[in-house]
Parts: C-alpha cells; sequence; structure tokens
C-alpha cells in the first residue's frame, strides 16, 4: 500500500495523553496516515509526531474556530476527536464539541470517533455536578443526530491523575496517597497514554463492526486501598492512603484548588458520582479493551513501566 493511498485520520488534541497514543498507534500500525490537530506545532510533542511521519496542524483547540477545522479535516477518512479539559465556570466544551463534530461532517469525514462519557446529570436525575463527563455525554448525543458513521470510546479514571493532579506527599520515609474516592471502592482506571490509542486503532480497522457503539477503554479495575498496596510492592516504599473524598479532605490536601469552588464542586461531584451509580452503565462491555488490547496496563504494569515512586510528573500536551 503506497502511503498516499492509505486512510487518513485527523487527531484532534493530538499532542494530548489521549492524541498521543492515538496518533501512536495509528503510525505504528503502518496502515494510516495521520494529520495531527494541535494548537503547538512547535512543541516537543508535536515535533515528535512529525518525526513518526503524521502531518501537523496548526489550530487552536477552542469554539470560534470553525474555519480551521474545516481545513484540518478536508480529504480525512477518519477523525478522532476530543475535547481538552475545561473548568468550570468555563462552558466552551460542549460548543467545541459541536463545532469539531459540524466541521468534519463539512468536510466530508466517513466516520467519527469521540472520546465520550457517561451523562451524570441524567444518570444521577441532577443531584451530582460533573460537567466534563455530562458535557461530553451530550456532544456524542449531537454526534448522533448527524450524517456520520461514528464510535465512541469511553476511557475510565486515568492512572496519570495520580501523578500529575493529586501528587503524594512524603512524610518522613512514608508516601502519602491521596485518592478521590473511598479506600474500598473498586473503580475502573486506564493508562490513557498507552491504552487510547489500540482502541481506536482497532475501531478504524474495523469500522463497520463498531458503528454506533460505546466502548469502555479499562486498564484495571481496582480500589484506592489496593492500588496503596500495589505501589509499596512494586516500589519498595511505605505507603498510605489518604481520604480527599470531601470537601474538607480535597482542601486539606490540595488547597490552591479552593480558588476555584466550581471545580472542587466538580471533583466531589464526580467522585460521589461514581460510587453511587457506577462509572458505567450497567449494560456497557467492561471487557472490551482488554480483549482486544493484550498489553493493557493493570496497576502494577503500569507502574513497573513507568518507574513512578510518588513523584510528580507532568505529561504536556
Amino acid at each position: 500500500m503506497s502511503a498516499d493511498s492509505k486512510p487518513l485520520i485527523v487527531v484532534s488534541g493530538a499532542t494530548s495523553k489521549q492524541g498521543r497514543s492515538v496518533a501512536t498507534s495509528l503510525l505504528e500500525s503502518g496502515r494510516f496516515r495521520v494529520r495531527a490537530l494541535t494548537r503547538n506545532a512547535g512543541s516537543s510533542q508535536a515535533r515528535n509526531l512529525a518525526r513518526m511521519g503524521a502531518e501537523i496542524f496548526a489550530a487552536p483547540l477552542e469554539p470560534g474556530h470553525q474555519r480551521e477545522f474545516v481545513q484540518a479535516f478536508r480529504s480525512a477518512d477518519g477523525a478522532f476527536l476530543m475535547t481538552p479539559p475545561v473548568a468550570p465556570p468555563s462552558v466552551d466544551e460542549l460548543p467545541l464539541g459541536r463545532q469539531l463534530a459540524d466541521a468534519a461532517v463539512e468536510a466530508g469525514v466517513g466516520h467519527i470517533v469521540f472520546s465520550a462519557l457517561e451523562n451524570v446529570q441524567e444518570r444521577s436525575s441532577g443531584t451530582k455536578y460533573a460537567p466534563h463527563f455530562t458535557d461530553k455525554a451530550l456532544i456524542a448525543d449531537y454526534i448522533r443526530t448527524l450524517p456520520v458513521a461514528h464510535t465512541f470510546v469511553m476511557l475510565a479514571f486515568f492512572y496519570t491523575n495520580a501523578l500529575e493532579y493529586y501528587t503524594p506527599r512524603i512524610d518522613g520515609d512514608t508516601v502519602l496517597m491521596p485518592f478521590y474516592l473511598p479506600e474500598d471502592f473498586r473503580a475502573p482506571f486506564v493508562d490513557p497514554l498507552t491504552a487510547t490509542g489500540p482502541a481506536v486503532l482497532e475501531v478504524f480497522s474495523n469500522p463497520h463492526a463498531y458503528l454506533g457503539a460505546s466502548l469502555p477503554v479499562i486498564g484495571d479495575v481496582i480500589s484506592p486501598g489496593e492500588m496503596v498496596d500495589v505501589f509499596s510492592h512494586v516500589t519498595g516504599l511505605k505507603a498510605e492512603y489518604r481520604s480527599t473524598y470531601s470537601r474538607e479532605g480535597l482542601l486539606a490536601y490540595f488547597p490552591e484548588l479552593g480558588e476555584n469552588p466550581l471545580l472542587v464542586d466538580e471533583i466531589i461531584g464526580m467522585a460521589e458520582y461514581a460510587v453511587e451509580f457506577g462509572y458505567y452503565r450497567d449494560d456497557r462491555d467492561t471487557q472490551w479493551s482488554r480483549s482486544i488490547d493484550s498489553g493493557a496496563l493493570n496497576w502494577e504494569k503500569f507502574l513497573r513501566a513507568t518507574d513512578w515512586r510518588g513523584d510528580h510528573v507532568s505529561f504536556g500536551g
């Protein structure tokens, strides 16, 4: 297959954790071309993708850039769409997702894969506040109304959150590990840097098998208490669980979050939603991603692969 005859996939947010994973998997498969949509074409992540063979297209991933989005999607066979983290009180995520989808359709893209989540507002009857979940669900609902083939991947809680946003404290010889979930509550987790790509590659490789599907992407189902125990086993370090499953606990460990009370509401709402209603709907196939990706990292494999010992890690984007 000549390079020009390979299907072209546009990857939005291509320097994010999910986007890098998707672009890398598609390129390494040798079966697809990639156009990487990113804010900063000069970033180290964008340069790495270019060295792998990706075409880089620079455009801000924010509402109001419809013309650039349409240009980015021109001549593409498929598109991986995602919306970047948006902290309340911003309400940009929903209009951005709709504009990306509209641009892909206008440009003639044949198949959209969107990174979605469950509708917390609907599932909790309005009792839990987690707009970064609900807005993704509403974008997925909007895509379902458009004249385009579509599939949704739904990533679990990120392992990387513990490294990047909820970093442990070191107290003497003990690593204090704060979690926004109760110690014994088992939840789905995943490494977005290694799991998103194989899932999206599978969809674009067998598109007709996944038309309209909503596919959970999971590496492990594990409790925070178990995560602490595994961390100690792998690293040899003494570690203890600390609860941030309350406003008081969250602000005690991360007082800087108090500058944005709505963000605190969202973190607490997300955690309470997962505990009380379940991260995924009961009818989701939570075995799918691990069945198609034999290399999916559980928590222990993730720790061994990253050699993480409780320090702060920035993944860029």
